[in-house]
């Protein structure tokens, strides 16, 4: 594994958040939106970014909000997908690892908690990855599903109805949260309000 290094943040974060969501910027403007932001708000709470080292769509999003807030990012990519994600013009910290289970591991165990926003068949695979994590007590970090505009209901329909036909406890069902509001995923994983008036002088 390797490491290159642009520019950090000098901010120290209360938490490091992973961030699930696509590399490409999906249909309409409101995923991109919605990333950047969602990467404001974390900044804003002081919280740090981890997440897939893209330089393009949904990622590229939320990592230029959370460096507009001040705050720290964190990405992490295979070698082999730094051309095809543009990882060579992103901010913050870099690392290089050999192959996409790495670039999970590294994310899970550089992170206090794991946000999915709109994303692809690699954001299903990492959300319900660490779900399984959570499951068989492996980490217990806060996991939580940002459905803005019900992008996550078909999602949503499904685990319940995992739940209805015995293939899912309750309580391994709530170990996946969901919100559509920005500020209530931010509280359901953790992260600290600024106190009032902290930032203004």
């Amino acid at each position: 594994m390797s490491k290159s290094s642009a520019r950090s943040s000098t901010n120290t974060p209360t938490r490091k958040i992973a961030v699930f969501c696509g590399s490409r910027p999906g249909v309409g403007a409101e995923h991109v939106t919605l990333a950047h932001d969602f990467g404001e708000a974390m900044a804003a709470r002081g919280s740090g970014l981890v997440y897939g080292a893209s330089g393009t769509g949904v990622m590229d999003a939320v990592a230029r909000g959370v460096l507009r807030g001040g705050a720290s990012v964190t990405g992490v990519v295979p070698y082999d997908l730094r051309e095809r994600e543009k990882s060579f013009e992103v901010q913050g910290e870099v690392f290089v690892v050999r192959n996409m289970h790495e670039r999970k591991a590294l994310m899970y165990r550089l992170s206090d908690a794991f946000a999915v926003l709109p994303g692809g068949i690699g954001t299903l695979d990492e959300l319900m990855e660490v779900a399984t994590w959570n499951q068989l007590g492996f980490h217990r970090k806060p996991l939580v599903l940002v459905n803005r505009d019900g992008f996550y209901d078909p999602l949503v329909r499904l685990l319940d109805h995992l739940v209805d036909q015995g293939f899912l406890a309750p309580d391994e069902r709530a170990l996946i949260g969901e919100t559509a509001d920005v500020q209530h995923a931010l509280d359901l994983l953790g992260c600290r309000r600024a106190p009032v008036g902290a930032l203004t002088d």
